[in-house]
């Protein structure tokens, strides 16, 4: 290997971009989170059905500097 390979190598973000989806209705939004950090499970007003409810992680988006 050479010495320009490892001077090149980009580092790990620390905070990644995730998208949080409705338990009840789909609603979704993103929300950032650290990388080592659980999934995040949330409870957060839903515009759809006008109440309080559970929000889950669904995926990564993509990584944030």
């Amino acid at each position: 290997m050479f010495l320009t390979n490892i001077l090149l190598k980009k580092a790990k973000s620390k905070n990644i971009l995730v998208l949080m989806e409705s338990a009840v209705s789909g609603h979704q939004f993103t929300k950032i989170r650290e990388r080592l950090a659980d999934k995040l499970e949330l409870i957060r007003f839903d515009p759809y059905i006008q109440r309080n409810c559970l929000y889950k992680e669904r995926r990564r988006v993509r990584s944030l500097n």
